[in-house]
């Protein structure tokens, strides 16, 4: 997995910030129920993200994530990936991931990311709302390729996400399916990364630039896969940068839908 279990996201908490959270059971496309964790701002921006985690599903880094999105104003559900496989209750730190993985098809993450979707706008008022993916590492590349999901998406945020493998179960690598882009996606790789070398990353960003979306995938020189971690302090400028990336990249393309301010 990308973060051990006592990782924490290298963002302070915003001192007297108001934040309505809870547990969720989302129900998939297909009927299948998949724990979630819901983050609500108490003056939401109008802006929204649904948290992709890594390989190892939802658990504290990316609810305490979801928290700080929402500190920024901005609603957010974390999803889990294994409700078909491993039910929706809360698991222990020895969690046999892996299996559970190995059992997850792209096309099951699409439909547990719409669910996200339509709860993030299920309210009248928010159901034109720009809402993004952000995921990191197995979630990185999954939150690229939700950008061809057929959602509406604003835009497809990725942490290291490895853009030339093959998924899994089967399906294309992110890289042969950017001409299926409906949003601009931002990369935030590390330059320190063997399983996904800097050639990969410009391969992406040529494929990118070849089929017209927008994009912007930074590599930092140094970093190493799951920089983006309170513990790594000698990466704190990287994480500092990428975490300004993230909140810029969401006000400017939340701005282009709706000709507001966010």
């Amino acid at each position: 997995m990308c973060f051990e279990l006592d990782s924490h996201p290298p963002i302070a908490p915003i001192a007297g910030a108001a934040v309505d959270a809870e547990d969720l059971v989302l129900r998939s496309t297909d009927g299948t129920g998949f724990a979630a964790y819901a983050a609500r701002a108490s003056e939401p921006k109008g802006p929204a993200v649904v948290v992709m985690p890594d390989v190892r599903g939802l658990f504290r880094f990316y609810e305490e994530l979801a928290l700080r999105l929402a500190e920024q104003g901005y609603d957010s559900i974390a999803i889990d990936y294994f409700g078909r496989t491993a039910g929706v209750g809360k698991r222990d730190d020895d969690f046999a991931f892996q299996e559970h993985v190995a059992q997850t098809k792209l096309g099951y993450l699409t439909q547990d990311v719409a669910a996200a979707v339509r709860e993030l706008r299920a309210r009248p008022s928010l159901e034109d709302r720009p809402v993004f993916t952000v995921g990191f590492c197995f979630g990185g590349s999954s939150s690229w390729l939700q950008a061809a999901g057929g959602h509406g998406l604003a835009g497809a945020i990725g942490f290291y996400g490895n853009p030339t493998r093959p998924g899994r179960d089967g399906s294309p690598p992110v890289i042969d399916r950017v001409a299926e882009f409906e949003c601009p996606v931002l990369g935030l790789m590390g330059g320190d990364d063997p399983g996904i070398p800097a050639e990969e990353v410009q391969r992406y960003r040529d494929a990118l630039t070849e089929a017209g979306v927008e994009h912007d995938v930074q590599i930092y020189d140094g970093a190493p896969h799951s920089f983006f971690d309170r513990r790594f302090e000698e990466h704190a400028d990287a994480s500092a940068n990428a975490w300004e990336r993230v909140l810029a990249f969401i006000q400017s393309h939340s701005k282009q839908l709706t000709g507001a301010g966010v």
